[in-house]
């Protein structure tokens, strides 16, 4: 399923409030967000009924796996944000021939399928972009070894 594509600009007051209040939180909230932030909805596609959501913390707490994240509904001046501290989702994807075990990164409850069934065909799209120039630049490095040592 493809990933959401809804977008919201940040409460700032509200996200520092948020971040201050959290157990857990940042030591300098106001080095997380700044003015203007954007944050995308990071769950797979939904329905209108369903809150989007969008990863803002990850609360530095021993036992206690809680998240915070924003969430809204709406568009434009019918945009309703709130904060909330989360617990994460139990969910867990075993691949039985590499013994890989990857975690649901939303929260509990959440609408819709896990993470790890949600692709970001943009968020794919930069990170081969990022691997090719990577690729580009170490055989560029190997050349220029190469010609050295002759």
């Amino acid at each position: 399923m493809l990933q959401c594509t809804a977008v919201t600009d940040v409460p700032l007051i509200e996200a520092l409030v948020a971040l201050v209040g959290m157990e857990g939180g940042p030591e300098h909230p106001q080095d997380v967000l700044v003015q203007d932030d954007f944050l995308l909805c990071e769950l797979g596609e939904h329905g209108e009924a369903a809150e989007h959501a969008a990863h803002v913390w990850t609360a530095d707490v021993p036992d206690d796996d809680r998240d915070l994240w924003l969430l809204w509904t709406g568009t434009g001046a019918h945009r309703v944000h709130r904060f909330d501290t989360l617990p994460l989702c139990p969910a867990l994807l075993r691949d039985l021939v590499t013994r890989a075990v990857t975690s649901c990164a939303y929260f509990d409850h959440h609408p819709g399928p896990h993470s790890f069934s949600v692709t970001d065909p943009l968020g794919d799209l930069i990170a081969q972009q990022i691997h090719g120039e990577i690729q580009q630049f170490t055989a560029e490095d190997d050349n220029t070894s190469d010609s050295e040592g002759s």
